[in-house]
């Protein structure tokens, strides 16, 4: 009975709430300029009703620029647990999240182009005004990701200049802790790149990204702490 409850105590100090998002905190898995769309693993569990804004306007370090566009994500009523793959598609036209809801919020020039673009996705107190860059993803290498404070490799994924569509190809299981997905989504060695062609029809992969549950690790822990006792018992 004390083990079981042991297990449950460890699994429940596993278990943390959603917190204030991070730099990192999510990554681009899909980016499609011929369907205009992309798609984004997050790393930690979603509150309710986050706000997340996306751009393509480049930031310069202090401001966006003009003339491109901007969206703002709800994530919605429920939280979206670590792992999850959210799809945001037809941004151009008919704006689509496959959680929560995609609303346009500066419609200059909507769409996405095969050569220079950067996506940005950030908190802030409106598209205008960033206040934490969460990921970027670009195929204009790293001139307009660094005045973010986003990094290749990092924190954001530099795709070859023309891309029309890319997607992450790499594991989706085998680490033991979601953030250690974050170097392998965002090492662009690891995307399927195609430029060229039309692939406006292509879906991106939103197969979860896994990792042991709390519950295996509390287990494990209570077994090593069995074997341990036994050993001490058996020295005695």
């Amino acid at each position: 009975m004390r083990n079981s409850l042991f297990a449950l105590a460890l699994a429940s100090a596993f278990a943390a709430p959603a917190q204030a998002l991070t730099t990192g905190d999510l990554a681009f898995t899909a980016f499609n300029a011929d369907e205009d769309g992309w798609a984004m693993v997050t790393f930690v569990d979603l509150a309710p009703n986050t706000h997340i804004y996306f751009s393509d306007n480049e930031f310069g370090g202090a401001v966006f620029n003009s003339g491109e566009s901007a969206h703002l994500w709800n994530t919605g009523a429920g939280a979206i647990a670590a792992g999850s793959v959210i799809r945001f598609s037809a941004i151009d036209s008919v704006p689509a999240a496959s959680f929560g809801s995609l609303s346009i919020v500066d419609n200059a020039n909507l769409g996405l182009s095969a050569t220079s673009e950067t996506i940005y996705a950030y908190l802030g107190a409106s598209h205008t005004a960033p206040s934490v860059f969460l990921a970027g993803i670009s195929s204009e290498g790293t001139t307009n990701l660094a005045p973010a404070g986003l990094t290749a490799g990092v924190n954001a994924v530099v795709l070859t200049s023309s891309t029309d569509y890319a997607e992450y190809s790499g594991a989706r299981l085998g680490q033991v802790t979601f953030s250690a997905y974050a170097p392998l989504v965002n090492d662009a060695g690891n995307w399927n790149i195609v430029v060229g062609g039309d692939n406006s029809l292509m879906v991106p992969d939103t197969t979860v990204f896994a990792v042991p549950e709390p519950e295996t690790y509390a287990m494990m822990l209570a077994g090593l702490g069995l074997l341990g006792l036994v050993a001490r018992r058996r020295r005695a």
